[in-house]
């Protein structure tokens, strides 16, 4: 069992004729394409050997492909247990970005007997993935305990060709007539510009630096952002990790050599506008080396950074630790120091193709008494976050009066309300508001700088900007998240807080957020002229369909609702659904093609989307159609009124394949047939009345 088949074939007995295989995961080690993900503790193995498991407690093993594969007509596997077993405990699952797939028991039906208490597995794709759906993980796992010490073995994981029964079958059903369904595009409603700066991803770490999915998504800003710009030392490139890993001083990027300067270089290079975080804290890393909770002074820590810089997570037996000295990691950061920073920002970009246009005033504020307490241990509150906003806004406009500021950045629901001090006391006492007038944190925030730019004839900040997380359970950020049926229909549905007054959130919210219209309707009470952006947002699940269809229903509202701009946290990987929702809008076709500039209103369907927009001169129009149905394909018809009919036309769908949006043949003016769980974009080509 210890060495590869040259033939296409399992080991097994004579008697027995094991099935070709024509793609393999792991024989004898992984096979190219695929990585080892899986959970249980390992047993050490030599090359050309088994994978060993101790998966006595629920253990399991995960076979990930970087990318989704395709067809095919069985999973086969060969397994041994330790202790011999003779009864069922094996799951096995595979996972699609674009379908929720059953889990199957292995039993007595599925295995054959090989020699020294082997057994050959074959489950067929009819139970494993019944609608054929592109999938990206096989994941086996023990549903029930084992007897010590509940060693299993895991050779030759492979599949065989596809069956062409099920095969034809299914094409059947797929060319089925699809549900009708009928939207309208308004051409002769007055159209809204949309900002192209809704496009936008962000920077946040090391492993961002090189990777090169952020250029392929023709984003047009990134942004400078996330906790540890809170700790940035401009002047040495460095900055702390604060409590989402240990509180360490370190480089951003040291294997990429990246720095502020970098940041805006690539921004430059790929054509990018640039948005960039300033401290205004108050302190910034000293170093690249410095811990905020040692081991050597703080020994009594629940948990220490596994590299071995022994550094804690300033939590021990008794709770958080509160010894704090902030020059141990630390140095002053007053307002001079941003302006410095602002002025060197703005030498550096004397060079032709300036990309900063917008600076953010921190990052979530409210949590800093969480997030960086090794030097913030006290709550902020009204006070400060103003005492701040007035002070660095000041620097920042005096170093570059024509950039604009943008601010609280503040991170979801309850510090749009409340302080940090509120939130600590309770939101029934909130001790902070009540001593402001009991008035919300942000309409007071605004009220206060409308006041300031009244007395001095300086407008601090220019853009209101709020961060979005969906706060359901388990929807989840960035590649997390549950991808069960439930979940996936409140993520998708979880976008209409973004706009919708009757959609009531789904979460400890149980409210209606509809939250690009707050933000307008806060602006032209308290401070009539800024312009609103969402600084940080992500729906989760990125690397499934749930996922990738909440994204681009996102980004098609941030157009309809007049958003001035929005940056993805941080930015979806290559290949993932998510990724070909930013693709659907900023290149469709893989040759630069975008969504157009100005918005045209929609009507259609429940549990549909279409979003639409002509370029300025009329000649073309793009729509993108989103159909949230798992199971039904939708025949669409598409009436553009007030609009001459269209004289050519190209169309693009993805469903979740591992070739995204493809390019498909439809004549103009036949139905669009939008497949379950896909988007879809189509661009038209509209005569053009020349003008005497």
């Amino acid at each position: 069992m210890a060495s590869f088949l040259l033939a296409g074939t399992l080991a097994a007995s004579a008697a027995f004729a094991s099935p070709e295989v024509v793609s393999w995961a792991f024989s004898g080690g992984l096979r190219p394409g695929w990585q080892d993900h899986g959970w249980s503790p390992r047993k050490p193995r030599a090359a050309g050997e088994p994978e060993r498991h101790l998966m006595g407690s629920y253990g399991g093993w995960i076979l990930a492909h970087q990318g989704p594969v395709g067809t095919f007509g069985a999973l086969t596997f060969q397994v041994r247990t330790f202790p011999p077993t003779g009864d069922d405990f094996l799951e096995v699952q595979l996972e699609s970005p674009q379908a929720d797939l059953p889990p199957v028991k292995v039993t007595a039906a599925h295995r054959k007997p090989l020699a020294d208490g082997w057994s050959e597995v074959l489950v067929s794709m009819e139970a494993l993935n019944p609608m054929l759906q592109p999938f990206t993980t096989v994941r086996m796992r023990a549903f029930r305990p084992l007897p010590d010490p509940g060693l299993v073995e895991f050779d030759f994981v492979g599949f065989t060709a596809p069956d062409p029964a099920l095969q034809k079958k299914l094409e059947a059903q797929r060319n089925a007539p699809g549900v009708p369904a009928s939207f309208v595009v308004d051409c002769g409603a007055t159209a809204k510009d949309i900002s192209p700066l809704i496009y936008g991803i962000a920077f946040n770490a090391q492993s961002d630096a090189t990777n090169g999915a952020q250029w392929k998504l023709n984003a047009t800003t990134r942004r400078w952002g996330g906790n540890p710009t809170s700790r940035y030392n401009w002047e040495i490139s460095a900055w702390n990790t604060a409590n989402d890993y240990f509180f360490e001083n370190v480089d951003p990027a040291p294997r990429a050599g990246f720095t502020w300067k970098t940041f805006l270089d690539d921004n430059r290079a790929h054509g990018m506008h640039s948005a960039v975080t300033v401290p205004i804290l108050g302190w910034v890393a000293k170093d690249t080396s410095s811990v905020s909770f040692p081991r050597a002074q703080f020994p009594d820590q629940k948990q220490f950074d596994p590299d071995g810089r022994n550094a804690g997570n300033g939590v021990g037996s008794a709770g958080p630790i509160l010894n704090f000295d902030q020059s141990r990691t630390s140095v002053a950061a007053p307002p001079d120091f941003v302006a410095r920073w602002v002025k060197a920002i703005t030498e550096h970009e004397k060079k032709p193709g300036k990309t900063v246009g917008l600076y953010f005033l921190d990052n979530e504020p409210m949590l800093w008494g969480d997030t960086h307490r090794d030097v913030h241990p006290l709550m902020p509150g009204y006070d400060e976050l103003l005492e701040r906003t007035v002070k660095y806004a000041s620097a920042v406009k005096q170093a570059s009066p024509d950039t604009l500021i943008a601010g609280p950045a503040e991170w979801g629901w309850p510090a749009y309300f409340h302080s940090a001090i509120d939130a600590k006391a309770g939101f029934r006492l909130r001790p902070d508001r009540r001593a402001h007038g009991d008035v919300p944190l942000v309409e007071w925030w605004l009220q206060k700088l409308t006041a300031h730019q009244k007395k001095t004839g300086v407008r601090l900040v220019d853009v209101l900007d709020f961060h979005f997380y969906a706060q359901g359970n388990n929807i989840g950020v960035g590649t997390a998240g549950s991808t069960d049926a439930d979940t996936n229909a409140r993520r998708i549905r979880a976008t209409r807080g973004l706009w919708d007054p009757t959609y009531v959130d789904e979460s400890w919210i149980n409210e209606p957020v509809r939250l690009i219209p707050r933000m307008k309707e806060l602006v032209a009470k308290h401070a009539p002229g800024l312009k609103v952006a969402i600084g940080e947002w992500n729906f989760g699940a990125e690397r499934h369909m749930s996922g990738g269809l909440a994204t681009a229903e996102a980004l098609g509202r941030f157009g309809t609702e007049g958003l001035y701009a929005a940056w993805y946290w941080t930015f979806p990987q290559e290949g993932t659904p998510a990724f070909w929702a930013f693709r659907a809008f900023r290149d469709f076709d893989g040759k630069g093609a975008t969504f157009a500039e100005q918005s045209l209103p929609t009507k259609g369907p429940e549990g549909a989307s279409l979003f639409a927009a002509k370029s300025a001169d009329g000649s073309r129009m793009t729509l993108v159609a989103l159909n949230f149905s798992t199971k039904d394909a939708l025949e669409a018809a598409v009436t553009l009124k007030g609009c001459p009919a269209a004289t050519s036309q190209r169309v693009f769908t993805y469903a979740g394949g591992p070739m995204g949006l493809e390019a498909r043949e439809v004549a103009v003016g036949a139905p669009y047939r939008l497949a379950p769980y896909s988007m879809s974009v189509i661009e038209l080509t509209l005569p053009v009345t020349k003008r005497k």
